[in-house]
């Protein structure tokens, strides 16, 4: 008998997606699959849409409204599988992303190997999704994905892992305090219980990327913005406990640097602790700096203003982007297919999305 996987959707408010998101799950090559939905609350039309798929192998359970994380325990606790695929309700898997992913697992031997897979962002037209390699794209420890991730601003999209159950198991739950950022706290908690990352680039996740509209967004959240801290400072001891070298305390120095200017100037005690933090680790942060188009704004009235222009340009250009993605998704007339296989051919007009600070 062939292990089996899990597919566990947190589903809040996603009617208009989710149908394409549990075809591309049901889709997939390896067939020893169950997919487990958990439908937190939504009050739109979610759950008639989720009841349509309700089969012996699609579980939807329904819960009251608390949050992705709390969503995605739940799955778990009603999951069965020897390996965890997680998937966000408006994401799509390639048809062979798992059966990809299994094959090089199963090679590996043991159950502390995770795998990861190459990912592409789109707005509508997911088959002109295009992937940009980065530096976490390649088989690495743990102690240097972390390195590489907080060194140079990456991530890994969280459909992207394939983790054992028992990898999965002893990480612990989702932090249902953490309002962002929640997955790349959980996944620094899968990595220190692992033995090394083998990437698949065969397999492939398609990432919808949502803008200002995302749980990632802080804006000028408070709460937010003390998650966001909360997560930071648990990444810094978590690449700690696995190396504590000097090139770890710089890529955390880098890591506190880059994530600076979403708490300046609005909480300057979070500066304060980041810098007192980064002291700690032998390194100095800077004040954020504004790039040249918005100097004449910052002179003329102050940073905060300047800022706040610059993220409402960035809003503006999102929404824009997305309109006119949904425009040619209707002309081109291209459905989702059922089998989901046609979108693994290379797109003949690739397109990069240019995210700012708003998409993380």
């Amino acid at each position: 008998m062939k292990p089996l996987v899990s597919i566990l959707i947190p589903a809040y408010n996603c009617e208009r997606w989710v149908a394409d998101t549990l075809r591309s799950a049901l889709a997939q090559t390896w067939e020893h699959t169950e997919i487990v939905v958990v439908n937190d609350g939504s009050t739109d039309g979610t759950l008639e849409v989720l009841q349509q798929f309700a089969a012996p192998n699609v579980r939807i359970v329904t819960q009251p409204n608390q949050g992705a994380a709390a969503a995605r325990n739940k799955a778990f606790s009603e999951s069965r599988g020897d390996y965890i695929q997680w998937l966000d309700a408006d994401d799509l898997l390639a048809s062979d992303k798992i059966a990809k992913q299994m094959d090089v697992l199963e090679k590996c031997g043991g159950n502390r190997t995770l795998a990861s897979a190459a990912w592409g962002r789109f707005l509508y037209r997911y088959y002109h999704a295009e992937f940009i390699p980065n530096a976490l794209w390649c088989d690495l420890s743990p102690a240097e994905w972390l390195i590489r991730k907080m060194g140079q601003d990456l991530f890994m999209q969280t459909a992207c892992w394939l983790v054992s159950r028992e990898v999965t198991a002893q990480t612990g739950p989702w932090d249902t305090k953490l309002l962002g950022d929640d997955d790349g706290e959980y996944f620094c908690r899968v990595l220190l219980c692992s033995d090394d990352i083998r990437f698949v680039p065969e397999a492939k996740v398609y990432y919808r990327a949502s803008g200002a509209g995302s749980l990632s967004y802080i804006g000028n959240s408070d709460k937010k913005m003390e998650a966001q801290w909360r997560s930071m400072q648990l990444h810094v001891g978590y690449v700690r406990a696995l190396e504590d070298s000097p090139k770890a305390r710089e890529a955390c120095v880098a890591y506190l640097q880059n994530w600076l200017v979403f708490f300046y100037p609005g909480r300057l005690d979070l500066v304060d602790q980041a810098q007192e933090l980064a002291r700690s680790l032998g390194g100095e942060l800077h004040l954020p700096q504004l790039s040249w188009k918005y100097s004449w704004i910052e002179r003329l009235f102050s940073w905060r203003v300047a800022r706040q222009s610059q993220l409402r340009l960035q809003g503006l250009r999102w929404s824009a982007q997305r309109i006119w993605d949904r425009v040619l998704f209707h002309i081109e007339g291209r459905k989702f297919a059922d089998n989901f296989a046609n979108v693994d051919a290379p797109s003949t007009v690739p397109v990069r999305l240019k995210t700012g600070p708003i998409v993380h």
